[in-house]
């Protein structure tokens, strides 16, 4: 995917290390419809593994990461 998708919300999780990227995911979640786009932006090396973990037990997904030299970047369709 070239472009990046159109969020619905942006979670910034920079500076933050497991498990609190994950746990404000869950807790962002909870106040959003299914279909709507989270973007979710991080710092911490261990997302790469704990977020599409983490939309593959919920269901929710993960349809676009990138990452640059500082920064993941995560874009995560909910499912209901």
């Amino acid at each position: 995917m070239s472009e990046q998708p159109v969020c619905d919300a942006t979670l910034d999780t920079c500076g933050l290390y497991c498990p609190e990227p994950i746990m404000m995911m869950h807790n962002k979640v909870r106040d959003m419809s299914a279909g709507q786009i989270l973007e979710v932006l991080a710092t911490d090396p261990a997302t790469t593994r704990d977020i599409p973990k983490f939309c593959s037990f919920l269901g929710h997904e993960l349809i676009h990461q990138d990452d640059d030299e500082t920064q993941y970047r995560y874009y995560i369709r909910l499912t209901g």
